[in-house]
């Protein structure tokens, strides 16, 4: 760890973890002119869901906004991956959240807000960002949430 944004996540206790291998026919994240565009990371941790199901079924909105804050970590993972150096980042722009929800649940926003505080702890005022929260009947290996992100680099 050297930089600025490697600090302040020693600082918060948190570790990036290794790439999430794709799990279809795709990159974890792609550069393009001065962005930086994620595919959607599932809240992996050491290459396995900590929890599975449906958010206000088996997966209660705690659990669901801790997974997605997981989601980010993974994010910022798959950014480093193909730039380096989180220092790079000039803002995160936009972050998009899946959370497959039980049929009667509407708190798809506060779920997400597990990834864009973790952002903000992350990049300060460089992690407030534009955001959608989707809520979808499933998602991919059953995972209770899924998060991309777009991020603007620092131009050289």
């Amino acid at each position: 760890m050297s930089g600025v944004v490697d600090a302040k996540l020693a600082e918060l206790g948190l570790t990036l973890p290794e790439v999430v291998p794709p799990l279809a026919a795709y990159q974890p994240a792609v550069v393009s002119g001065v962005y930086v565009y994620t595919a959607g990371q599932l809240p992996m941790v050491e290459g396995k869901l900590p929890v599975t199901g449906k958010v206000g079924g088996e997966v209660t909105p705690e659990e669901a906004k801790e997974l997605a804050g997981i989601c980010a970590l993974n994010a910022l993972a798959a950014v480093k991956s193909v730039v380096g150096d989180l220092d790079r980042v000039a803002r995160v722009v936009k972050v998009v959240g899946f959370v497959a929800s039980a049929s009667d649940f509407t708190g798809q926003p506060a779920v997400l807000n597990g990834a864009s505080e973790l952002l903000g702890a992350v990049f300060g005022d460089k992690g407030v960002h534009a955001r959608s929260a989707v809520g979808v009947v499933v998602l991919p290996l059953d995972a209770p949430v899924e998060v991309e992100i777009q991020v603007e680099l620092v131009q050289d």
